[in-house]
């Protein structure tokens, strides 16, 4: 016999359910009651769980701040160990998503900044974490490629350019319907972190020529 479902597991649904509708149509558009409907549940238990409509967005958005490692850079990140390599695995998996979703999908983050972002100060809070959020994951990249990149850059700042092609991207092709502009722009980042790690071989720093003399002299 299946357990019967818990109070957890309703929120869970609710949550999730929530997630995708927003995603996919819009904070505004989106009723309480559908949200209900879609998950199954009286419209009574929904407001035990989520009193406000602005309550279960909270909850959406602190879920998405906890499933960006398992379902957004696990999955992207399986099999690829280079950091800067990870960072474009990212962006192909953007791409893969707009694929799939023939452009419908988004991203979430960015989607609900410009519709909440001005009316919702407590969730265009939440918006600010998930993005730091993921700029840490980058910028973690970017520091373990430090000792090929120039002892100048900025890991952070290298996160930010990541962070503004991809959603700039990811919104021009969802305009257009196709992968122009995306793709122009990968190559863009591509050819900018090409330079930055020749430039880094070019001229290595004072103790990076010495490890690597002494390297060539052990060989």
């Amino acid at each position: 016999m299946p357990s019967k479902p818990t109070r957890d597991d309703t929120r869970e649904r609710l949550i999730q359910i929530a997630m995708e509708l927003f995603a996919f149509q819009g904070y505004a558009a989106t009723g309480l009651a559908q949200i209900a409907r879609k998950a199954k549940v009286l419209p009574g238990s929904l407001y035990y769980f989520f009193p406000t409509k602005e309550d279960l967005l909270h909850a959406t958005l602190q879920r998405r701040h906890e499933l960006l490692q398992p379902e957004v850079l696990d999955p992207a990140w399986d099999g690829v160990d280079d950091p800067i390599e990870r960072v474009f695995a990212l962006l192909a998996g953007y791409r893969r998503m707009l694929t799939l979703t023939d452009f419908q999908h988004g991203c979430p983050i960015g989607n609900l900044v410009i519709e909440v972002g001005n009316s919702h100060p407590d969730a265009r809070r939440l918006l600010v974490r998930n993005f730091d959020n993921w700029l840490d994951a980058i910028e973690r990249c970017f520091r373990d490629a430090a000792p090929r990149l120039p002892p100048d850059h900025d890991p952070r700042r290298l996160a930010v350019f990541v962070l503004v092609t991809m959603e700039g991207a990811v919104m021009v092709a969802r305009a257009y319907r196709n992968f122009e502009a995306y793709d122009a722009a990968i190559i863009q980042l591509r050819d900018y972190l090409e330079r930055l790690l020749a430039d880094a071989l070019a001229h290595p720093q004072p103790d990076k020529a010495r490890n690597a003399k002494k390297r060539s002299r052990r060989a």
